[in-house]
């Protein structure tokens, strides 16, 4: 069966997808674009998102700052923020009666932390600009026509378009389809996921977090990567905002090493050895009696600093004047030189995002074609971009949506 001609096909009904598809049918009202979902429901990341609340993007609007929350991508995407950015996305929802928040943190939410709401909105906006969905729909191939692209989708059914939006996200066939067309693909693997770690020092402080650490990747005794921020010990190792950020910027590192690599933490970032001796030192001069397992001079919590102590073999009935200098530089290296061995990852169950995809130069970010197959056009995670946690990859997913959306009915 030969289905009608559409002047834009547009491939994957997520995010990315459905911005870019009812940005050109506003800007274009003759089109006939057409959104192929291979899923029973479009947006179904969106619906999930954020613990099903949607962290639609992030209170960051210089481009220059925006772009360093992106392990890659960043350079590619300073110019396009500088066209469409958190500004432009909260104005675009909030026009069509979306009520947005902004919480401590920088992250905004729709009002009734519904991610139902942003959905609904964009089926709206693709209903009220003639935009046609057809979900259950998978595409089975796409391939260059002398009349310009041809979609078979598994049902047999062939589809005829000028141009094409591939916003599959990451999966596989569009990587597929995007190298068969003449693209090279950055083998795709996982970003923002947790640390598996088995450790007697973690053992039972499930729930135990800290509000400044600093955790540094440790390839061959050499300091490749760090972040300082928020660390949560879980049942099976470490998770928290420093732990998910390290994942990101390591994450061809971490899947070079099959995710099995030393780690090492300082638990008081703000203190070195020297510092730290000295506070000590000070504590048993003014507390000399006192157990040092009941009392913690630092900005730890108890339970964390018990176990670090027990890690550096000091007995639990000690007080402070009997700790011998061996002793207080065996906790002092446990608390801003711990090292830690990484046995696998564990997926962060907000986010699902994938570090990989299109090479970024075969790609013109002032209209999202490719430059290796006009008509060809890309948004979202199939390019070879990923943000940290924050509504940072969804803003990609706008930005780079909205961009092919203006330029594809032109």
């Amino acid at each position: 069966m030969v289905a009608n001609k559409v002047t834009i096909a547009v491939i994957g009904g997520g995010a990315a997808g459905f911005f870019g598809a009812v940005t050109a049918a506003r800007c274009h009202p003759h089109l006939r674009i057409l959104i192929l979902e291979a899923g029973r429901q479009p947006l179904a990341k969106v619906r999930i998102s954020g613990g099903g609340r949607c962290n639609v993007t992030h209170h960051c609007f210089d481009p220059a700052l925006l772009v360093k929350n992106y392990p890659r991508g960043s350079k590619a995407l300073l110019g396009a923020f500088s066209r469409f950015q958190p500004r432009e996305t909260i104005a675009w929802f909030e026009s069509r009666g979306v009520g947005l928040k902004t919480e401590a943190d920088g992250r905004i939410f729709p009002a009734n932390d519904r991610s139902e709401t942003i959905i609904n909105c964009l089926l709206h906006e693709a209903e009220a600009q003639g935009v046609e969905l057809r979900t259950r729909s998978p595409a089975k191939s796409l391939a260059r026509s002398p009349e310009g692209f041809t979609v078979t989708l598994k049902t047999g059914e062939i589809l005829h378009a000028d141009r094409v939006l591939v916003a599959t996200g990451s999966n596989i066939s569009g990587y597929r389809w995007a190298k068969q067309l003449g693209h090279a693909i950055a083998t795709p693997v996982p970003s923002l996921f947790t640390f598996k770690i088995a450790d007697a020092r973690l053992q039972d402080l499930a729930g135990v977090s800290v509000d400044r650490a600093r955790v540094r990747l440790l390839s061959e005794g050499k300091h490749k990567l760090e972040q300082t921020e928020a660390i949560l010990v879980t049942h099976w190792g470490l998770s928290g905002p420093a732990i998910l950020k390290l994942s990101a910027w390591g994450a061809r590192i971490l899947w070079e090493h099959r995710y099995h690599l030393a780690l090492q933490v300082n638990w008081l970032p703000d203190e070195n050895r020297e510092t730290l001796y000295q506070q000590l030192l000070g504590v048993k001069s003014e507390h000399p009696k006192r157990k040092v397992f009941n009392y913690c001079p630092v900005s730890l919590p108890k339970r964390l600093w018990q176990k670090l102590l027990e890690a550096a073999e000091i007995s639990p009935v000690k007080v402070w004047a009997e700790l011998s200098k061996k002793e207080l530089n065996r906790a002092i290296a446990e608390l801003v030189d711990g090292r830690y061995t990484i046995l696998g990852k564990n997926a962060f169950k907000e986010e699902f995002v994938t570090c990989g995809g299109v090479n970024l130069k075969e790609v013109n970010f002032k209209t999202m074609e490719s430059r290796k197959c006009s008509g060809l056009y890309f948004a979202g995670e199939i390019l070879d971009i990923d943000g940290v946690t924050g509504g940072f990859n969804f803003q990609s997913a706008w930005t780079t949506g909205w961009i092919a959306g203006m330029a594809m009915g032109e």
